[in-house]
């Protein structure tokens, strides 16, 4: 049996995650922060690259490891055009369109297909990624929006949220496609998504600033409140509010849930803003239920900020009428591509191929 080396590598909006697997043996992790007074000192997220590649140097460097041999980077998904479900051997073509981000998501994800290859091109190995921040498995309903032909974006944290769901589903002794779930990744990015029989049907454009405001994002805001209020702001501003200066970051001055977690006792403001952080989460909890119909097996949660209990404690006073409810803190993204990427390897899976287009292309109305 062949021990395979596999580089993990997860760049998120306030952190790089990297770990190496040995077959399907975790070998060591690293989880560094990145504050967003930090992060909005660069033009673009795309400019980013050389910052978070001293990550992945210093981790190679604090932990002495050999990459010589490497087999496989496994690397979070980004921007690209939408997909299916699945894992991807990456090509240059796949890295093009993610860094000019073809799917319509700005968002740190894109850095981690180029960090693959830059990572690729001085140890070798092949490159894969699996369940991609643009995954789209929405319904027709799901898609439409009050202008004709703009169309809602299918973009969520797809790679936790499914690894975390089939988690649960196993927990229960049950098949994820056989369940109707709520399932929320609250971190630094907060997307919520109502998964129907293996399919997330609909949630939340996170990176895009629709839903909760987060430590990073700005989150839904009246259309009329950002024509009067932040008009006169360029486009990389902007598109920063959706992703890494709004949100607790835009209050504070820092994404720091840490931080801005202690202030909330002796803090009236602190305490309010992060109280409705967690009050518009169970707002979209609930709308996610009226899309299965209150027909819910569960609610999951997971990602970072379950770490904090009082998060829990607010979610289940509001929401637990829906369903039951069940915690999954951190994530579970390094194992779901590790382990991904080591069924290519075995040839116990064939790896879907990107289509250098989007998966879905609009309605054909014609009749």
């Amino acid at each position: 049996m062949n021990n395979y080396k596999i580089l993990v590598i997860n760049p998120g909006s306030t952190s790089t995650k990297l770990s190496l697997f040995i077959n399907d043996k975790h070998i060591n992790t690293t989880d560094v922060f990145h504050d967003s007074s930090i992060l909005k000192t660069f033009k673009t997220i795309n400019d980013q690259l050389p910052y978070r590649m001293q990550v992945v140097e210093q981790f190679i460097k604090d932990n002495k490891i050999d990459l010589s041999n490497l087999d496989a980077i496994a690397s979070r998904g980004g921007p690209c055009y939408p997909v299916e479900s699945g894992t991807y051997e990456v090509d240059d073509k796949l890295i093009e369109d993610t860094k000019n981000s073809k799917g319509g998501l700005y968002h740190s994800s894109m850095l981690g297909v180029q960090m693959a290859k830059l990572i690729q091109q001085k140890y070798g190995g092949k490159i894969f990624m699996s369940d991609p921040t643009v995954v789209d498995e929405y319904n027709d309903l799901a898609r439409v929006t009050g202008i004709d032909g703009i169309y809602r974006k299918a973009i969520c944290h797809a790679l936790n949220l499914k690894a975390v769901a089939k988690k649960y589903a196993k927990d229960i002794n049950r098949n994820y496609e056989d369940l109707k779930l709520i399932v929320c990744h609250i971190d630094g990015g907060i997307t919520i998504t109502a998964h129907d029989h293996g399919r997330m049907i609909d949630g939340n454009d996170g990176g895009g600033g629709e839903g909760p405001f987060t430590p990073t994002r700005m989150g839904s805001m009246a259309i009329t409140d950002v024509i009067n209020n932040l008009w006169d702001k360029s486009k990389e501003e902007m598109l920063n509010l959706c992703s890494c200066t709004g949100g607790l970051s835009n209050y504070f001055g820092t994404s720091n849930s840490d931080t801005i977690h202690q202030m909330i006792e002796d803090n009236p403001k602190a305490k309010r803003v992060w109280q409705a952080m967690i009050y518009q989460i169970c707002k979209y909890i609930g709308a996610m239920s009226t899309v299965l119909k209150g027909q819910v097996d569960g609610i999951v949660l997971t990602g970072g900020l379950m770490r904090f209990n009082d998060i829990y404690e607010m979610i289940n006073e509001h929401c637990a009428w829906i369903a039951p409810i069940k915690v999954y803190p951190g994530e579970y993204e390094q194992e779901a591509l590790a382990l991904n990427a080591l069924e290519v390897l075995q040839g116990k899976k064939e790896p879907k191929k990107y289509l250098g287009k989007p998966i879905w292309e609009g309605f054909n109305d014609k009749r």
